[in-house]
């Protein structure tokens, strides 16, 4: 479950390369994440929700663990031939000075579920991060709404760098491996994670992943995320930086629309920049929209395209790959 939205994933329903996990590992994996804490005491508090239609009772159950589901009741039709008058309006006064206010069960499990989703993942962040560093891998994760141009950046990067580099991707989409093929097409070894009904790609599908991809030394992981530009600001996946790309094409307000993106991310590529002619783009409002939500993020205007731009990107990178390697000489 997605601690924003509520999407299905939690490491369940997610496809490396077309394969379940536990089909990658030969056999039953055990394992299993749940996304409910697990005191196997399981008490159903069950909150009712009644129609008094004398019809049929709706009941909305909330368990313990995290999961609702609806039940309708039909009572069989009872009639209630009662022989005075049945209004039915409760209405309900305000409580009485002095009483005592009953927590909310219910929203207190809510936040615990999603304190418990996000210590797992950060643990298996970790785990992906130092096993990362141990190869001096740099690894981007790289996140937008979809139709930023993503893929094509990607691509080009690839073509550009793969002479200086050994480059690896992690290709997130709910479904189909488009992305993954285009990739492989640019020169690079790409894995598709296919996510199902997630938003977003978790430190366990990264983990998975890089095992597949066996990362040579001193490489770059592009970790391409599924388009959205909401949950998966909230997810570490182990990676050294967060990279955001935005279009032009998606007006300049986005970055005070979605504050929590750009508030997390260490760089922003303003891409399609070849497009800024035929638009009415302010590319000074833009960045200073995305500055004053994150006062520390760097920005550069680019192009896939045409390459506009892009050689800062490179630039950028290489500094950042040369760390990378040199703590893990000093390291091994």
């Amino acid at each position: 479950m997605c601690k924003d939205c509520g999407c299905g994933s939690g490491g369940t329903g997610y496809r490396i390369n077309g394969k379940t996990p536990a089909e990658l590992h030969g056999g039953h994996d055990h394992d299993h994440d749940h996304d409910h804490p697990h005191d196997h005491d399981h008490p159903h508090d069950h909150v009712h929700e009644h129609d008094h239609a004398h019809g049929e009772t709706s009941h909305r159950h909330v368990h313990a663990h995290g999961h609702s589901h609806d039940h309708d009741h039909e009572h069989h039709h009872h009639d209630h031939d009662h022989h005075h008058h049945h209004d039915h309006d409760h209405h309900h006064d305000a409580p009485p000075l002095g009483a005592v206010h009953q927590p909310d069960v219910a929203a207190d499990r809510v936040i615990r579920v999603e304190r418990d989703i996000l210590a797992k993942n950060n643990d298996l962040a970790r785990q992906n991060r130092s096993r990362l560093a141990a190869t001096g891998t740099l690894a981007l994760n790289v996140m937008s709404s979809p139709g930023s141009g993503k893929t094509t950046l990607l691509c080009r990067a690839i073509a550009d760098l793969g002479s200086r580099f050994p480059i690896a991707v992690v290709e997130g989409d709910q479904q189909t491996d488009n992305d993954a093929r285009r990739i492989r097409e640019a020169g690079a070894r790409a894995v598709q994670v296919n996510t199902g009904k997630g938003c977003h790609l978790e430190a366990d599908m990264v983990g998975q992943a890089v095992a597949a991809l066996e990362l040579q030394p001193g490489g770059l992981l592009f970790i391409e995320n599924v388009g959205n530009l909401v949950c998966p600001a909230g997810f570490d996946l182990g990676e050294a930086h967060k990279v955001v790309v935005l279009s032009v094409t998606e007006g300049e307000d986005k970055p005070l629309k979605y504050p929590d993106m750009f508030a997390v991310a260490d760089l922003l590529l303003l891409n399609k920049s070849d497009l800024l002619p035929h638009l009415k783009f302010d590319v000074g409002k833009c960045l200073a929209a995305a500055l004053k939500v994150n006062p520390h993020l760097q920005t550069l205007v680019v192009s896939a395209e045409t390459g506009e731009g892009m050689a800062a990107f490179y630039a950028w990178i290489e500094a950042r790959a040369a760390m990378a390697r040199a703590t893990a000489a000093a390291e091994g």
